[in-house]
């Protein structure tokens, strides 16, 4: 056989070398190929572990039943949240009040202009006029920020506040 590597020129202890280089290769990756194995076993028997494949087939039907449900839920979520969407348009979203002493003699400004607007700047104003003996209630229509009826100045700084209801945060910035 020596000949025939003398006949190519080749040294016999140069294919040796290469032999040994290309065993140890192959033995390294025959140890990782045998390491991974061993690891892809250990999740298999972790995910199979009391389970045969019937049990395992059940727990995938509940499962598949559980995000069932949840998504009935999420429909009936959803709807409920274009419900409150649509009749929050109509709610009432602004406020102002304006607390005053009606009269001379009546002190603790126990008086009050309270506007309701909803997001149109739509709603009332209700005007409690307190004296010693009685309390008056006045309300007066808002429509679009405007009143039809003639508003106190207590009520035309509560609509003022109402119509600019959450925009004093922005104006001090």
């Amino acid at each position: 056989m020596s000949s025939i590597f003398d006949n190519l020129g080749i040294d016999p202890g140069i294919i040796i070398i290469i032999l040994l280089v290309f065993t140890v290769f192959l033995l390294i990756k025959s140890v990782s190929s045998s390491m991974r194995l061993s690891r892809l076993e250990r999740k298999y028997k972790t995910f199979m572990k009391g389970s045969d494949a019937q049990s395992l087939e059940k727990i995938f039907v509940r499962k598949f039943a559980q995000i069932d449900k949840l998504y009935e839920a999420k429909e009936d979520h959803e709807h409920d949240i274009l419900f409150i969407k649509k009749n929050l348009e109509k709610m009432f979203s602004k406020y102002g009040v304006e607390k005053y002493d009606a009269f001379d003699d009546v002190g603790g400004k126990l008086s009050f202009a309270l506007a309701l607007l909803d997001k149109d700047n739509t709603g009332l104003i209700l005007n409690a006029v307190h004296s010693r003996d009685n309390c008056f209630l006045y309300l007066k229509e808002i429509v679009k920020g405007e009143s039809y009826v003639m508003l106190s100045q207590e009520e035309v700084e509560a609509l003022r506040k109402a119509v600019n209801f959450g925009l004093g945060d922005m104006e001090e910035n």
